[in-house]
């Protein structure tokens, strides 16, 4: 990859340019179905936009000048590693990255819920505490099957490159990995029914509580970032065929980015919360099961005939 096609991906598409409004009209299409699942109206479409512009016109509670550093510095480095996110996904069919880069992938996937975590913490509120806990434990508990559904298909494409595991990974595996996937990212998003952290009933916004004005407006943009990055994590690794055209691409993946959205929040809508050891045993069930088929048929495709 060129310096010029990194800093299109970054600052154009699948990065900034495309990225902040599709994470407004992801929020929006996740409220608007969710209301209409439960016979409401809903909000406007475009209403996280409308919030975030409200946010940013507010001044935020004043605080020292160590505890501002903290409380701005944790979202922005979550928006950061979103959009590092993006930039490496292969959304056309050239080559992108760099080999290795799933590695990169990986970590920059995990940062904002590192993040959120230590902003709970950091934010000196009993609610934010506990919702930072039950963050981190389900993000591990549901890190144990994603991470070997990822391994699962860097083995049978024998490759750590994006690029090549997007395309080359066989059927059998590539669907495995890919139902583990999809059942460890409601955790990742935290909707029901692993909305643990963020239980408004029991602990407020958990480790948002004590963020207001233009500090709450940075997690919201991180949270919108966060379903666009995982959302295309899903359509790339599902989408095995590229068309060369650019703007098909595109497209594509922009149509099927909203069909996974449209999907996780059906389940939200038709699921309640669990409790945090319903949910951890949940996570450690299917999805495990799932990414260990995965894991086992790559092994066996790679090393069977050995």
């Amino acid at each position: 990859m060129t310096l010029s096609h990194a800093l299109f991906a970054v600052l154009v598409f699948p990065g900034l340019v495309f990225a902040v409004p599709m994470s407004w009209l992801m929020l929006g299409l996740e409220r608007k179905l969710r209301a209409r699942m439960q016979g409401r109206i809903g909000p406007p479409l475009w209403q996280p936009f409308f919030d975030l512009v409200k946010l940013l016109g507010k001044s935020p509670v004043a605080r020292a000048a160590s505890d501002r550093a903290i409380l701005v510095g944790l979202p922005v480095l979550a928006l950061g590693s979103a959009i590092g996110v993006l930039a490496l996904l292969p959304v056309g069919s050239g080559e992108s990255a760099f080999t290795g880069d799933l590695i990169l992938l990986v970590a920059r996937l995990e940062m904002p819920p590192l993040c959120l975590v230590l902003a709970g913490y950091a934010s000196r509120s009993i609610y934010g505490e506990v919702g930072a806990t039950r963050e981190a434990i389900v993000g591990i508990v549901s890190n144990v099957a994603f991470l070997v559904a990822l391994v699962a298909m860097a083995t049978a494409a024998q490759s750590l490159h994006l690029s090549r595991i997007a395309l080359a990974t066989s059927w059998p595996v590539r669907a495995s990995a890919l139902a583990a996937i999809l059942l460890c990212l409601p955790a990742k998003l935290r909707l029901n029914p692993f909305s643990l952290a963020n239980a408004e009933q029991e602990i407020l916004a958990g480790p948002l509580t004590e963020f207001d004005g233009r500090r709450l407006a940075l997690w919201e943009l991180a949270h919108g970032l966060e379903w666009v990055a995982l959302a295309g994590v899903v359509t790339t690794l599902a989408m095995p065929v590229r068309t060369g055209i650019a703007i098909v691409d595109a497209l594509g993946f922009a149509l099927a980015s909203l069909v996974v959205v449209a999907a996780f929040t059906l389940l939200a809508a038709a699921t309640a919360r669990l409790k945090l050891a319903q949910a951890t045993r949940l996570l450690l069930r299917w999805p495990t099961l799932a990414a260990g088929v995965a894991l086992t048929l790559a092994l066996v495709g790679r090393y069977g005939g050995h």
